[in-house]
């Protein structure tokens, strides 16, 4: 399966570097912040609350160290490679186990590549690990031109594959990018040997029959994607209508960038974490924080939503996928439902996990290892 030597001249190594100029500035802004003002007692039901940013902003302006943390990055080998004119940047770690197979990680919104920074060391155990940073987020750059939807991106994919050399090879998506991760394998069923995936979308059909003898849990994980669905109102309102209008204030302001996310991911990470931090370590979040900042991409990663929501194939029935798909669920936080899924996906792995959210590399990320290891396990990889 493996076939890679990484010589296409179109690929080139690629090393984070942020200019001190720049932290400096990020710096005098947090400091500079202009607080408003908010309801008392209002908690987390409007949105961030002031106590809680303000003590998360002093700490990323006077304790975070970005250097440790791009210098931990940088341990990865990183490269660049321009594909259907847009730049797009990923790792590649390649594993010593003769056997491994290639595995490509595809991350969701509002995270980055750095979403799975401690899962890539134990999976180059058995696997050659690829880790993209999505078109328009981190790293990869602002978006060049409209247009960059998810088929787009998954081919853009695909043949970041092809230049990589591998001929057949495994897919794992979370969330967002378990999307593009079964839209790669609509596109190239012929090479990826099985997807894995976590923070599943499953949507009913319309028909009354797919909603009998559900489970309580299920109906439960129904009630759970009817809350997504409002909460999709907010800000997938903003970024599917006027990602452009957006970016000006996170672009230029640092705290409405981190509010921004770190919104999502008290939503969307474990019920039982109070905090975001709580579920991904403060550190790691600022990390990810960080690099949307650096790297200028709030509105061009908020495009991909302007796309889906006016990309008219997005909607459209699909055939069924073909390639082998395994779920992982985590019971606390997912709305996955397995009958919804197997209508659409050829499902033949489905594990359910007590613990965990939308972030599971970054949750739990010896959890996510063994699910991804067992999944491709069972197809004999």
């Amino acid at each position: 399966m493996e076939t890679s030597s990484s010589t296409d001249a179109r690929i080139h190594s690629y090393r984070i570097d942020v200019p001190q100029d720049e932290l400096d500035d990020l710096r005098d802004r947090l400091a500079r912040t202009r607080w408003g003002s908010e309801i008392p007692g209002a908690g987390w039901s409007r949105g961030v609350p002031t106590d809680y940013l303000r003590g998360l902003v002093a700490y990323w302006a006077d304790a975070f160290d970005w250097r440790k943390a791009e210098a931990e990055l940088n341990e990865f080998p990183q490269f660049t490679t321009e594909i259907d004119g847009q730049n797009i940047h990923f790792l590649h770690v390649r594993s010593q186990n003769p056997a491994a197979v290639p595995l490509l990680l595809l991350h969701d919104w509002p995270c980055s590549f750095v979403q799975f920074a401690d899962v890539i060391r134990p999976l180059a155990e058995d696997f050659h690990v690829i880790v993209t940073s999505t078109p328009g987020t981190g790293f990869s750059g602002p978006l060049g031109e409209a247009g960059w939807n998810t088929g787009r991106i998954a081919g853009a994919f695909v043949e970041l594959m092809d230049r990589l050399g591998y001929s057949a090879y495994g897919v794992q998506g979370t969330g967002g990018g378990a999307w593009i991760a079964t839209e790669m394998g609509r596109q190239a069923s012929d090479k990826i040997v099985g997807i894995h995936v976590n923070g599943l979308l499953t949507f009913p059909s319309g028909d009354p029959a797919e909603f009998e003898g559900l489970t309580a849990p299920e109906q439960e994980r129904l009630a759970r994607l009817e809350n997504f669905q409002q909460d999709m109102m907010g800000f997938n309102a903003i970024q599917s209508t006027r990602p452009q209008t957006l970016a000006y204030g996170l672009h230029d302001s640092p705290v409405g960038q981190l509010a921004w996310i770190v919104e999502k991911f008290k939503e969307w990470t474990d019920a039982a974490a109070e905090l975001p931090e709580d579920a991904v370590g403060r550190d790691r979040l600022l990390t990810n924080v960080s690099v949307y900042w650096f790297s200028g991409t709030a509105g061009s990663s908020a495009n991909l939503y302007y796309e889906t929501a006016h990309d008219a194939n997005a909607w459209t029935p699909k055939a069924r996928g073909t390639v082998p798909t395994g779920v992982a669920v985590a019971l606390s936080s997912d709305i996955a439902i397995r009958r919804f899924a197997e209508r659409d996906h050829n499902i033949t792995y489905w594990n359910e996990l007590e613990r965990g959210g939308n972030f599971l590399a970054l949750e739990q990320p010896e959890a996510f290892v063994t699910d991804v290891r067992a999944f491709f396990g069972t197809l004999g990889t």
